[in-house]
């Protein structure tokens, strides 16, 4: 009883944290559509900042999530099948996080709906959109289908949350066998089609948005979108193991040892490939000797920024939660391993920073000054305050689904 009151008080104090955040990023947002881009350090030579950084990272985190459910309700893989239901819901919480941040970078925000309405053949922005709705509409359908038995068994329940679970349900009563096998059914053949969706639309899509900025040499790579996927891979993947471990904590449930160290194999594996994929990023770039190639290189690791790379995007992302992994000593353990899904996801934010601002601080041409960029306090509390709404939103869709 002491411990569940321990928790209760604890879960109090983080929801007032994430609600005074939000109220906090909401009026940055307020002060942001009443001024405009002024507030930013956003400028014509440095066009994107921290929101663009925030979409890209929650966009993979979305994709990553996503190709992890398909391992479960595709591949047949059921001992990860525990966190298929959160996977789905961390999927379309972090696509609708993506949204919002890529919506405060619009210069004007009123005109989002302009995307979708008009159609330019030769943007990979105006199908990517496109893969946007499309990717969501598939989530949405998937975590129906994954939750519609706990609906159907909530609805029951003579209270508000029974009654919106009924609705969801559509007053369906079938929880036979028969009705369970359709619902996988359908879950693969979702699951099936949203793979080529995440992978060649959702991320390597996004990926492709830098990849086509010829203007940047260091953005110019066909290799960019395969890097977005595999590193979606990791982040999903990181940013489950903390979701799965901590959720079970706070509520007192006991934890999956073995699937957490699998899952925290799976992220090693994905962790690898992606460090491997830079290497090559990065040696091709440097050995074509290209002016602004070099530039763009050492302003991200010899530079004032360099502290992003080696400190967040290396040391915190890949060297610390590799040996956590690894280790005799820490490999057995779930708080070692959840430390470092922790720090992979930290990690994967500094990739993010270093994909968007290194490129765009090295001038286009010979003579001109080099950009400059740090975000500014309304950038950094409107980016608390989506985020906070992010946390706050998965745990009230819980709850309405019968998670």
């Amino acid at each position: 009883m002491a411990e569940y009151s321990h928790n209760n008080r604890r879960s109090i104090l983080w929801y007032a944290f994430l609600i005074l955040l939000m109220v906090a990023g909401t009026v940055a947002v307020f002060i942001r559509a009443k001024e405009g881009i002024i507030v930013t350090n956003i400028t014509s030579t440095t066009p994107w900042g921290t929101w663009v950084a925030f979409y890209i990272y929650f966009v993979g985190m979305s994709a990553g999530a996503f190709l992890l459910s398909t391992l479960i309700y595709v591949f047949g893989m059921e001992q990860y099948e525990k966190i298929g239901k959160d996977a789905l819901l961390v999927a379309i919480l972090s696509m609708v996080l993506a949204m919002v941040f890529i919506l405060l970078d619009l210069g004007h925000m009123e005109r989002f709906w302009h995307a979708l309405w008009y159609m330019n053949w030769t943007s990979v922005l105006a199908y990517e959109v496109r893969f946007y709705v499309l990717y969501v509409a598939l989530l949405l359908s998937e975590l129906y289908f994954a939750r519609r038995i706990d609906l159907i068994k909530t609805s029951v329940v003579n209270n508000r949350k029974g009654k919106i679970a009924k609705f969801l349900s559509f007053g369906s009563k079938d929880t036979s066998e028969a009705s369970k096998r359709h619902d996988h059914k359908m879950l693969k053949v979702l699951g099936t089609m949203g793979i080529p969706i995440a992978i060649l639309g959702v991320h390597g899509g996004t990926g492709a948005l830098f990849a086509v900025v010829k203007a940047r040499p260091f953005l110019n790579s066909a290799l960019f979108p395969v890097i977005f996927v595999v590193s979606a891979l990791v982040s999903g993947t990181a940013l489950l193991i903390a979701f799965y471990v901590i959720r079970n904590k706070v509520s007192g449930n006991s934890i999956d040892q073995a699937m957490v160290k699998g899952l925290a194999g799976l992220l090693s594996f994905f962790l690898l490939i992606d460090v491997g994929l830079e290497f090559y990023e990065f040696f091709i770039g440097a050995y074509g000797l290209e002016h602004e190639e070099l530039a763009t290189l050492k302003t991200m690791i010899m530079s004032d920024f360099s502290w992003s790379f080696w400190a967040v995007q290396m040391v915190i992302g890949v060297v610390v939660p590799l040996y956590l992994i690894f280790s005799k000593r820490t490999k057995e353990s779930v708080k070692a391993l959840t430390a470092a899904a922790i720090m992979v996801a930290i990690g994967i934010l500094g990739v993010r920073f270093n994909i968007v601002l290194p490129a765009l601080i090295v001038p286009v041409m010979t003579g001109l000054p080099e950009g400059y960029y740090y975000p500014t306090l309304i950038e950094i509390i409107s980016s608390g305050g989506v985020i906070a709404l992010g946390f706050f939103s998965q745990r009230s869709c819980r709850k309405a689904i019968g998670g």
